[in-house]
């Protein structure tokens, strides 16, 4: 029979696979917020800087009121493009046709 040590050492080996599914983080930010960083990498100057601060400082106040990355990419979706999402465009739209 396994004793309860020899239970505790199997889950010890296990742990990593319990994180698998947890957001990647950056400096506690979402890493795929953190993807400005990259961009400053490559075009060091003043203007990449403030912009990445600025997109920065918003993903992380937005992360602060509850919303993750990828729902605060939807929630400004939404704002841009209004809430109306038609199931067909106007052109998928049958007509009706009198065959009488």
């Amino acid at each position: 029979m396994a004793s309860a040590a020899d239970d505790t050492a199997v889950e010890k080996e296990n742990w990593h696979w319990r994180n698998t599914m947890r957001p990647v983080r950056f400096f506690n930010l979402d890493a795929r917020a953190a993807f400005p960083f990259f961009v400053l990498l490559v075009y060091l100057r003043p203007i990449s800087l403030i912009i990445t601060l600025l997109i920065t400082v918003f993903f992380y106040i937005l992360e602060r009121y509850g919303l993750t990355f990828p729902a605060s990419l939807r929630a400004i979706r939404l704002w841009l493009g209004g809430d109306f999402r038609p199931g067909h465009y106007r052109y998928a739209f049958r007509t009706l046709k009198d065959f009488g």
